[in-house]
């Protein structure tokens, strides 16, 4: 082998990795579908309360089984994401917080690490799940176009 030839055999061979390795990360090669953050089955004592909804990394959202078309605003997917973290760490510690008093909405989140419990009146709620009550009510109404 000629010894010029090597560095241009090197620099063909970096270009072909570097094709494959962009191609790969793109999704060419059939697309991989998003990652889900978190499963939110919601439950209650009021009309409207049973929503079962799959929020995905890309904002894309399943709403009781159904794709509506529609996705979170890119605020919601930030807030989506940061939301999934703190629920992972609360599913890490298994949190299971017994319904308070006068309890209406109560919410099972499954998660990559595990399922968190609580409801409406939990005593001992992180602030997470304050958050996570909100972002669910208004994907419901915004993306699933449901009431409540």
């Amino acid at each position: 082998m000629n010894a010029s030839a090597l560095p241009v055999r090197a620099l063909r061979a970096a270009w072909c990795w570097l094709v494959l390795a962009v191609a790969g990360a793109s999704g060419c090669a059939g697309g991989t579908p998003p990652a889900d953050l978190f499963v939110v089955q919601r439950t209650g004592t009021i009309p409207g309360a049973r929503l079962s909804l799959l929020v995905r990394e890309d904002g894309s959202l399943r709403c009781n089984g159904t794709d509506p078309g529609r996705r979170l605003a890119d605020d919601q997917i930030l807030e989506a994401r940061t939301l999934a973290r703190e629920l992972d760490e609360a599913a890490r510690d298994r949190v299971a917080l017994a319904a308070g008093p006068r309890s209406i909405l109560t919410y099972r989140v499954r998660t990559q690490e595990g399922v968190v419990r609580f409801s409406d009146t939990s005593p001992g709620q992180r602030q997470a799940f304050f958050e996570l009550a909100q972002l669910v009510r208004r994907a419901a109404q915004d993306a699933c176009g449901l009431p409540r």
